[in-house]
């Protein structure tokens, strides 16, 4: 018997199709700042929680990219959406690129937010040793967003990051989707994809910046663009959201192309 489809909230009722995948640290609630200022007469959206994550937390599976990739075709499918544009946050990015993969006809557009290359995430031992112990330890979790986030953003802020995201994700597959989104590389998969891709990354973030981005997504994909959003880190979603809605949705926007 087929699984059932990921849990997901639908807004909207654009044309434009488009799922939205988060994060290693968050569920699909990673996006609530941006729900009020969405564009929903353009855009029908559908967020998701991946396994291990949010409604889906006790879900079981894998938890890997290809995976998740797989899940996420599936839920398309479900919905009758033969025609889609994703977007995904950081891990997230690595999940919808296994969409492109795998169904490379059903993609419009594709927007990486602070996103891992498809060619992985490698760590020295000692920054390994910080994100393979988050999975346990509260205290990894806040020293990785802090780092990420320039080191500049309130405590409570900070403290409440993480109590989410102890709330919203199961150790175990936190624990084991860092291993597939860290470690694997598929680049290989996706690089010399005409597809429009755009990628936007907070310049607070140290770890997944300009220059990374474009030693991979903007080599491997030929008509990627690369957006910079000043005032943000890892977490545009939460520290600049309405910048983050006109850099992903002007772009979406621009497609030319008749929806399916």
């Amino acid at each position: 018997m087929a699984s059932l489809p990921l849990p997901h909230t639908l807004l909207g009722d654009g044309p434009h199709r488009v799922l939205v995948v988060h994060g290693w640290f968050g569920d699909r609630s990673a996006y609530d700042r941006l729900l009020p200022d969405l564009d929903l007469d353009a855009f029908s959206y559908a967020f998701v929680d991946l396994r291990g994550y949010g409604e889906a937390r006790d879900r079981t599976g894998s938890f890997t990219t290809r995976e998740g990739g797989a899940d996420l075709v599936a839920l398309a499918d479900a919905l009758s959406w033969e025609r889609f544009s994703l977007v995904g946050h950081s891990m997230g990015a690595c999940v919808v690129q296994r969409v492109l993969a795998a169904v490379p006809e059903r993609v419009r557009r594709l927007v990486g937010l602070n996103p891992v290359p498809a060619g992985g995430f490698p760590m020295a031992p000692e920054q390994w040793e910080l994100f393979s112990g988050a999975a346990d330890l509260p205290g990894n979790r806040r020293a990785i967003i802090d780092l990420t986030t320039g080191g500049i953003r309130p405590a409570a802020w900070l403290d409440r990051m993480v109590a989410q995201s102890l709330a919203r994700s199961d150790a175990k597959a936190f624990r084991a989707w860092l291993d597939s989104w860290a470690g694997e590389d598929f680049h290989a998969e996706v690089e010399g994809s005409l597809l429009p891709v755009r990628v936007v990354v907070g310049a607070l973030d140290p770890a997944l910046n300009a220059e990374v981005m474009r030693q991979t997504w903007l080599r491997w994909y030929p008509r990627a663009e690369l957006v910079e959003l000043p005032a943000a880190g890892h977490y545009p979603m939460e520290e600049t959201p309405l910048q983050l809605i006109r850099a992903m949705e002007d772009f979406l926007r621009a497609s030319a192309e008749q929806p399916a």
